[in-house]
Parts: structure tokens; sequence; C-alpha cells
């Protein structure tokens, strides 16, 4: 097939087989010179091999750039004030990376002169609607190369051929095994997919799983933490002050020891399909109650409702790919107004897989008032004779739907 002219691409490197491949194809199909970018954004892999073979594979400018800290402050943040979860359930680990890898992609496209990007999404996912809907949104004429949607190479066993007839050299664990699943990990979560996780019916072997303890397994005594918030977002635990990324890492490594944030999911893409895939995100699945245990003291009833209805809608938009888009940023903006008084602090109980609040003050913004809510005398401050009005009031239309009924 013809192809456009490419000077110069950006490719998204991890230096696995996938990218390799595809760095070694972007040179010979394109006849372009490959920029590789190789983002730090919390999946625990060590980076500096990935410049290694960036090298030897005879690229010229390699980045390696740290993310962590963008990717919780500026992403993963602002979608927790939003409590956002798709179909009940899945905290959109993976989909709020990408436009942070997007973003980052085009930025060095404009840094080296480059005139197209390229990544290893495959054409059956989410995340190559994911890429490219963000960087279209950021560079409207950027060309983008998806070698999964013009090659041949459609197997694991075909990549591996062409590795071979190509000297590209591929890492194996030392034992000589892999593990056989499709995994995507950053300071948010790691997902599992594909394999055994093919059949619905299948139940995830015990070995799988890398974060998080099995619940049963966990510690017999329950670990209590202290959330700090101010403006929507953690800011310490337990008293002690901490950056975003530090936050989730850390609790994290808390929730994983309690064998907290397990999800077995049957997810629809948004390209069509219905997906199976496990996940692990114990510091996101903290984050979610003790936000949502925070707004319950500090929300107007009226205004977290209103939250409820378009955090779906929200999720949504980030689960396929919106993130950059105006709607997107219009709920962004509605979101933060509420979270400005969404500060004090979230006490929880971890033990064995659940996350109990027991406990939530707010020094400077608690709209609870003991003395309207106490079941005791309260002096006056609430006439419950006023309920009598209220009901009427409310039930005036149901009356007059009984009547006829009648």
């Amino acid at each position: 097939m013809s192809r456009a002219p490419v000077n110069k691409v950006v490719l998204a490197y991890s230096g696995g087989l996938d990218t390799s491949v595809i760095l070694k194809w972007l040179q010979a199909e394109y006849g372009c010179e490959v920029v590789t970018f190789t983002a730090d954004i919390g999946q625990g892999d060590e980076l500096e091999p990935a410049r290694a073979k960036a090298e030897a594979a005879g690229v010229k400018e390699i980045y390696v750039d740290d993310l962590r800290e963008e990717l919780v402050r500026d992403f993963v943040y602002p979608m927790f004030r939003a409590n956002a979860i798709y179909e009940g359930e899945y905290l959109l680990g993976t989909a709020i990376a990408r436009p942070l890898i997007a973003k980052r992609l085009v930025e060095i496209a404009a840094e080296t002169g480059a005139d197209a990007i390229s990544h290893g999404a495959t054409g059956k996912g989410n995340d190559q609607v994911r890429f490219e809907l963000s960087a279209y949104a950021l560079n409207p004429d950027i060309k983008v190369i998806a070698p999964w949607r013009e090659w041949n190479l459609l197997s694991r066993e075909k990549l591996m051929q062409y590795a071979a007839e190509h000297g590209i050299a591929i890492e194996q664990k030392r034992d000589g095994t892999k593990s056989p699943y499709s995994m995507d990990a950053n300071l948010l979560h790691i997902s599992y997919e594909g394999y055994d996780l093919e059949d619905p019916w299948v139940e995830p072997s015990r070995d799988m799983w890398r974060w998080s303890l099995a619940p049963e397994d966990a510690p017999d005594r329950p670990t209590e933490i202290t959330l700090g918030f101010t403006g929507g977002d953690v800011r310490a635990i337990d008293g002690k002050a901490m950056t975003p990324a530090r936050v989730l890492a850390e609790l994290n490594r808390i929730g994983g020891e309690n064998g907290v944030g397990r999800a077995d999911i049957v997810e629809n893409r948004y390209v069509g399909m219905k997906s199976r895939g496990c996940y692990e995100t114990p510091g996101g699945t903290i984050l979610l109650k003790a936000h949502r245990a925070m707004e319950s003291l500090t929300l107007d009833r009226e205004a977290a409702h209103l939250k409820d209805e378009l955090m779906p809608r929200y999720a949504e938009l980030i689960y396929n790919g919106y993130w950059f888009s105006p709607e997107r940023e219009m709920l962004q903006a509605a979101i933060d107004r509420t979270q400005q008084v969404v500060n004090g602090d979230v006490r929880l109980r971890l033990y064995k897989g659940n996350v109990q609040v027991v406990g939530r003050r707010s020094a400077t913004n608690s709209l609870f008032d003991a003395s309207i809510a106490t079941f005791e005398e309260d002096a006056g401050a609430y006439n419950q004779g006023d309920a009598t009005g209220f009901i009427g009031l409310n039930a005036l239309r149901l009356r007059v739907q009984g009547r006829r009924r009648g």
C-alpha cells in the first residue's frame, strides 16, 4: 500500500516486543527517522534498558521522562474529584494515563520537528482511540501511524519471527518465563487481559495478581489510616504531607497489604465489543471511598446529587478518550467549583479487602449540625411541625393521581 511520506516520527516506546518491532518496522517501511519516548508513569519497570535498546537500534533522539507527579496531579486527582467510575466498577486506570502520554508525544514532536507520532495500540482496543483523539485535539495536523492497523504481523509468533529476522533482541526473564497476560500498569492500577481470562467463567489464577494479597491472606488485624483533604485532593496521610504521586504510591502499598482493590470485570469497549479484564487498584479504591465520605460532610445535598448525575457521563468521556474535549473540560470546571469546600480528614479502617469509613471531620466546611440532627431535645433548632406542610405539598400530586386511579 502507498503511504504518505514521513520525515520523522515520535514513537511511544517501552522496549518490549511490540514497540521494538514497531521501531524497526517504521525505519524499514517509512524510511524515516524515529524518536523514542518512554514514559515513567509508575509502572515499576526499569526504564534505562529501553534507552539502551533504542540506542542499539540507531535512535539519535531518546526521551525517558518521569511523568508520575504530572499523572496524579493533573489527571488522576481531577478524575477522583468527580468520583469517576465506569460501568459501576472500573476506576479508569488505563484510560486516564493515555491522554498524558499523547500530550507528551505531541510536545516531543514539536520539540524535535517530527511530523508524525506512533503507538503500539491494536486495532481492537480502546487505547488507539484514546491516543489519537487526544493527539488530534492538541495538534489537529499531526500524522498518526498505527502499525497494528497497517501490517500483517497480527500474532505474537509473527512478531517474534520478525524480531529474529531483523536481529531485534527480545529480553526474557531469567527463568525463561513470561506472564501470559496482556498487562498495563501505572501509579493508579495494573490490568490483566487475554489468555485464560478470555473465558469470562474462568476464575483468575492466584499467582496472576502482582500488587495485592488475596483478602483471605491479608493480616488478621485491621489497619487504620487518616487522609487529609484540601480542595478535594488528598494532601496528607496520617498527618504527613505528601505529593500527589507519593500519596497514591503509599495508598497502593497499604491497600495491597490489606487485600484491597481487586476487580474482575466484563466491560463494554468503545469500539463495540465486550472485554473481560482484571484490575488491581488499591490506592484508587481507598481514594474513592474517602473522597465520597469527605463530600458527604461538606457538600450541599443538591450539589452532591447533581455531581452524581453527571459522573457517569464524565467517566464515559474519559473511558472513550475525550479528556481534551470541551465537554469534559466544562464538566471539570463545574466539578472543581464544588471541591473548594471539600476540606478535612477521613479516618478509614482496612481489613481483608474491605475499606470502611470510621470517621470524618471538617473544622471549616462541615454542614453537619448536631443541634439539628440530634434525636434528643434540640432546643427549638428544628420545628418538627413544619414537616406536616412539607409532606402535604409533596403528596398533592400523588393524591390527585391516586384519586384518578381509584
